[in-house]
């Protein structure tokens, strides 16, 4: 397999996920700005341009996070990565994941956007991401992870996304509920080594 990523950027999930299912597979830098691998044009892998990418060993390409999320706990289900399909724990976990997907990730992609001024986005992370931090927050207050007690892709997806706040100039230093939640997740293998695999491609 080969899942195709930018550092820094949400393909960070997805390796972690693949960590934790223990895959192997190559991780292939793609540039941003030039959508270039070291195998050619990008969007030969997926039109969308997008990542992350995951191709698989049959040739199949599989685009968005949460869905290549799914597919790794669905495909290997004794890891117990996701809850099991059908159970009100799968839906919960659905639950974050499209939350986390739609109101904060795409949420903090404003923040990185070159087409708003920077007034606009203090104003947009202070009426808009502080809800969103601060819901977080008080559901980790009494959870070490999103579905409880158990580490879930979902947590890797969450853990993901808020990496992101300290490069835009948004603290959330002081939500000490997700800067436990952060540390704990540090402390998973699968973060490290994912953390420094990004690092060697930087």
């Amino acid at each position: 397999m080969k899942l195709y990523f930018s550092p820094g950027s949400c393909g960070l999930s997805p390796q972690i996920a693949l960590r934790e299912a223990g895959l192997a597979f190559d991780l292939i830098k793609v540039d941003f700005n030039t959508k270039q691998t070291v195998e050619g044009d990008y969007f030969e892998v997926t039109p969308k341009g997008f990542v992350p990418a995951l191709k698989l060993d049959d040739g199949q390409v599989l685009t968005e996070g949460a869905v290549i999320l799914q597919w790794i706990a669905d495909k290997f289900p004794e890891r117990n990565l996701l809850p099991a399909s059908g159970t009100r724990e799968r839906y919960k976990a659905l639950e974050w994941l499209n939350y986390i997907a739609t109101d904060l990730h795409k949420g903090m992609a404003v923040m990185f956007s070159s087409f708003i001024d920077d007034a606009s986005k203090r104003h947009f992370a202070q009426g808009n991401l502080a809800e969103r931090f601060q819901y977080i927050e008080e559901h980790l207050a009494g959870n070490d992870y999103l579905l409880g007690e158990k580490f879930s892709l979902a947590d890797g997806y969450l853990y993901n996304v808020l990496s992101w706040p300290p490069r835009v100039n948004i603290d959330i230093s002081h939500y000490s509920a997700i800067q436990t939640f952060m540390a704990r997740m540090e402390r998973r293998p699968s973060v490290h080594a994912a953390i420094e695999a990004e690092q060697s491609f930087a």
